[in-house]
């Protein structure tokens, strides 16, 4: 199975994380078929914390693509973001 999920980078204490997509049974920083995006968990106010391929993502959940639960939040996080910006 195809799933997006986080794969993780950055030093100690201070991670940084890739939206990647990639096959269920590899590795969690593994091999992956895409990447889509990133996040910042610890992003200040001059940094960018999350971006994502909106286009990409709703092409891989079209595909049968599962995402894991924390990306799951974090597109829908992303999409309450950009859809007021949108009016």
């Amino acid at each position: 199975m195809v799933t997006i999920r986080l794969s993780r980078g950055g030093s100690k204490k201070r991670p940084f994380y890739h939206v990647v997509v990639t096959d269920s049974r590899s590795r969690r920083d593994g091999n992956y078929l895409e990447s889509i995006g990133f996040y910042n968990p610890v992003a200040n106010d001059k940094q960018e914390g999350l971006r994502l391929d909106v286009a990409r993502v709703s092409y891989w959940l079209s595909v049968g693509a599962q995402p894991s639960e924390v990306v799951a939040k974090l597109i829908k996080d992303n999409a309450k973001k950009t859809i007021p910006a949108a009016c």
